[in-house]
């Protein structure tokens, strides 16, 4: 699993088994790359290789632009911040900046993290060892953050929960052993689906709320409306672009600076085609159909 180093798993019991960017990880072939010196335009949708791309003023616009297609479901995936991370980080941004334009909107706001039950203590424990690989290396701060992000949602009128895993959900990590994490992406992607179906058939059923949106938010793994065989048990949007007849978007909300050209990082299919430098004092997206990358501005003084 060390071999996966896009895979950030969240602490279980607060901040959930979440993951890192892994969203349209197409390796960037060497015409693509001598290809990056594209001009990014701030009024229509241009092309970045095989991506529509384009600039906005603020995330804000950028989110709007996303919510065009007028989804049902809109699953928000980030980079989780690392340790040593300096800059605020996609859940903050994500909070303050873009749950404020969903009030009256959106419904729910179902968080990547985990809520374990009572009466397995013991093999929620084993199961967070197991992920510590992984664990070990984020910012101390992200559970926090999530946990401020619910309660911001609850503050503007938008209801939040967590992932309600079972005993024997965890049993069934804790047996996997050495294949713990895949194990674990697996529970995630199907306790989200389960749980989005069930706020969909609520609000279809309640006429104030029928046409609201169901939002989720955690790891850019879980959300790739079109993922690679090896990864299509990890992913929840192909059963909810399904149950939604189309009306699904992905969003990936990622923070400039942790771009840092690693592996993990280039494989993403947009990367050849964006340089902070350039294009960093704005918000730049790039879009693939029901897939959006919104990469924040740099921040003031970095």
């Amino acid at each position: 699993m060390r071999r996966l180093a896009c895979i950030a798993l969240g602490l279980l019991g607060i901040v959930g088994l979440g993951t890192a960017g892994c969203h349209h990880d197409r390796p960037p072939s060497p015409a693509a790359a001598l290809d990056a010196g594209v001009t990014l335009s701030t009024t229509a949708w241009g092309h970045c290789g095989p991506l529509e791309c384009r600039q906005y003023e603020s995330v804000a616009e950028a989110f709007e632009g996303a919510l065009a297609s007028h989804p049902r479901v809109v699953a928000v995936g980030e980079a989780h911040a690392q340790r040593g991370t300096t800059v605020r980080s996609s859940a903050y941004h994500f909070t303050y900046e873009i749950l404020p334009l969903l009030v009256g909107r959106a419904s729910d706001l179902l968080v990547e993290a985990m809520k374990p039950p009572s009466g397995c203590g013991k093999t929620t424990e084993v199961v967070r060892g197991q992920q510590a690989v992984v664990t070990e290396k984020q910012a101390p701060t992200d559970q926090g953050e999530y946990v401020t992000m619910g309660t911001r949602a609850r503050e503007l009128g938008i209801v939040p929960d967590l992932l309600r895993p079972s005993c024997d959900d965890l049993a069934t990590v804790e047996a996997s052993g050495d294949d713990a994490v895949p194990t674990s992406l697996a529970m995630i992607a199907r306790l989200t689906r389960t749980q989005v179906d069930k706020l969909l058939t609520r609000d279809e059923q309640s006429p104030g709320d029928a046409n609201k949106l169901v939002v989720t938010y955690g790891g850019a793994l879980h959300n790739d409306p079109a993922p690679k065989a090896e990864r299509a048990i990890w992913s929840f949007a192909p059963a909810l672009l399904e149950r939604t007849n189309g009306r699904y978007v992905a969003v990936d909300l990622y923070v400039p600076e942790l771009i840092d050209g690693s592996d993990a990082w280039k494989r993403l299919g947009f990367y050849p085609y964006y340089d902070i430098a350039r294009d960093g004092a704005k918000t730049t997206v790039f879009r693939d159909g029901k897939s959006f990358v919104i990469i924040l501005p740099r921040t003031a003084g970095k």
